[in-house]
């Protein structure tokens, strides 16, 4: 009886460490990635086959909101994210006490000038109005943008939450109209220019590369980016998953498919 219990001791231990290992190995090799579903899940979807032949499984888990995606990924219910740009990631980390870390830049949503009326930024007037989002990120963003061109000077304590009232120079005397993102495109008429936003200049039938008279570059802080939990991105999954979303392939996905509206940040 005393032999038989131990040789059924051995096989349950034998099979709890078999289980274990397997299930230790599944896990290194599948990512559970949350992503925004255009473009990030349709560039994630492009490389599931290229990482499936090295023994990396890829799983795809959409989100529509700016707010899950990160706090499934500090809890543990997802891998890596990919919806965001890492100004945002920072904030919102710092708020919520998150200990998520980005593994690299892979596309941006760029955001341009555009006019019915000019060509370039040389052919503004004195006190000519130029439209702009009205939330903080992106209106800021579209500052940056602005000063960037040296068209304004923001006041540099105002941060991130910088808005028009933080202009500390105007050359241009340049009138500031702060309105909702999505309707920027429909006031371009009224106005001598507008910053707008990628996926709305696109919804427009603009080009940003084609239409916009100045345009965010790759070396933006605002790529969207990839996240992981801190102290695991030097994994060989989130390595290779990199290596496949910052390759000539989809670099040549995103030109072709997305006629500027998005940009590769790599």
């Amino acid at each position: 009886m005393k032999k038989f219990t131990l040789v059924l001791l051995i096989v349950v231990l034998s099979f709890t460490i078999l289980t274990n290992c397997t299930k230790k190995q599944s896990e290194d090799n599948l990512i559970k990635i949350g992503v925004s579903p255009k473009p990030q899940g349709e560039i994630v979807e492009l490389i599931k086959d290229d990482l499936k032949s090295q023994g990396i499984e890829i799983e795809i888990v959409e989100f529509t909101d700016y707010i899950t995606p990160n706090l499934s990924l500090a809890d543990g219910d997802i891998d890596a994210n990919f919806f965001q740009h890492e100004p945002y990631m920072n904030d919102f980390k710092e708020e919520n006490k998150l200990d998520i870390i980005s593994i690299g830049g892979v596309h941006i949503e760029p955001m341009g000038l555009y006019s019915f009326k000019i060509n370039s930024i040389e052919e503004l007037k004195d006190g000519s109005e130029i439209a702009i989002p009205n939330d903080v990120t992106n209106g800021f963003r579209a500052l940056l943008l602005l000063e960037k061109h040296d068209l304004i000077k923001l006041d540099p304590d105002a941060g991130i939450t910088a808005t028009a009232k933080d202009i500390i120079e105007n050359p241009k005397n340049l009138k500031i109209k702060e309105l909702e993102a999505g309707t920027l495109p429909r006031v371009l008429k009224d106005v001598d220019g507008a910053v707008i936003n990628g996926n709305h200049a696109l919804a427009a039938n603009l080009i940003p590369t084609e239409d916009s008279i100045i345009l965010e570059e790759k070396d933006s802080p605002y790529a969207n980016i990839v996240a992981v939990r801190k102290g695991e991105e030097d994994k060989k999954k989130f390595i290779e998953l990199m290596k496949a979303l910052q390759s000539e392939k989809v670099r040549k996905f995103i030109e072709e498919e997305y006629k500027g509206g998005v940009i590769p940040a790599f």
